[in-house]
């Protein structure tokens, strides 16, 4: 079995990586924290962040591994977009079973900013930092200001 040692550089690229998604998943999650939503700052940034760690496992082994599958980040994103949707479901069936007097569905912009939130995630994890904070950015301004409109 290999063992894959990191350069001090390979671990600062690392190290921004996830805090870009750590970031991009505070972004979302603060406002929700701010409606005072189940699914808030922690969840969001871990949500993130997990999303982050995954997508960059194959990008690690495959830069160090020339035998490894080009189609792995593909199964691993697929893989993660799974996952959250089990996540955004339990977050939809726990705020939708409080009022058990009426059926009514709850939780579906929370579940959405969680799936959003994975996404990021994974943007960040492949070094596209610009397209993780502006998806943030926009997805902020979904949570915040369109609401208003509806």
């Amino acid at each position: 079995m290999a063992t894959y040692q990191l350069t001090v550089s390979d671990c600062w690229h690392i190290f921004v990586r996830l805090s870009i998604a750590l970031i991009a998943g505070a972004i979302i999650g603060w406002e929700r924290q701010v409606h005072h939503k189940p699914a808030g700052l922690r969840t969001h940034m871990l949500v993130s962040l997990g999303s982050a760690l995954f997508t960059l496992i194959p990008l690690i082994l495959s830069q160090r591994n020339s035998g490894v599958d080009g189609d792995v980040l593909s199964r691993v994103v697929q893989g993660i977009t799974a996952g959250v949707g089990f996540l955004g479901a339990g977050e939809i069936l726990r705020a939708s079973s409080e009022d058990s007097q009426h059926i009514a569905i709850r939780g579906l912009t929370s579940a959405a900013a969680i799936w959003v939130s994975a996404s990021l995630g994974s943007a960040a994890g492949c070094g596209l930092w610009q397209l993780t904070l502006i998806g943030a950015v926009l997805c902020f301004v979904v949570l915040s200001i369109v609401k208003r409109f509806e």
